[in-house]
């Protein structure tokens, strides 16, 4: 169920949170932080290891990405034959998926940085369990950078909002 949300700017669609979501995702995050854990997502260096395809690869973070892509190639069928998650009113997909300059742009911006940093958002989140300065930098610039394109971006005319 959707319901508004008062903003300054503009009326913006905030979802309505059931009992039963917050432990759902909590447990489904925990998974996924121990999953990212356990397949040396949160290490930079084995990261940059597997990016660099022409200097010494480290292929087995290809595992963890077809492990990945298989995943979630079976809960996109599985969501076929659903007409609701289980705990939610309806599927939140996108209307378009358009192919554009912006998302290219974007697209390359997160992977030179993923290259630089070692790490993405998911694995940066989880790593901060860790306690490193470097880590916590990073989420400290991701979480700048996001709120800077929704200041700039994010309000302009073929903005993502």
């Amino acid at each position: 169920m959707m319901r508004p949300a008062r903003s300054s700017s503009a009326q913006i669609l905030a979802p309505q949170v059931s009992v039963a979501q917050v432990p759902v995702a909590l447990l489904a995050g925990a998974i996924f932080g121990l999953g990212l854990s356990l397949s040396g997502m949160l290490d930079p260096a084995r990261v940059r290891g597997f990016l660099d395809v022409a200097g010494d690869w480290d292929p087995s973070l290809a595992f963890v990405l077809g492990g990945a892509v298989a995943v979630a190639f079976a809960a996109m069928a599985l969501r076929r034959n659903l007409r609701r998650p289980a705990f939610d009113s309806a599927f939140h997909l996108p209307a378009t998926t358009p192919i554009d300059q912006r998302l290219i742009l974007g697209s390359a911006i997160f992977g030179v940085g993923w290259g630089m940093a070692g790490l993405c958002p998911g694995p940066a989140l989880a790593a901060l369990s860790l306690g490193l300065a470097p880590v916590v930098l990073f989420v400290a610039a991701m979480l700048a950078g996001m709120m800077l394109h929704d200041r700039l971006i994010g309000r302009q005319p073929g903005g993502s909002r």
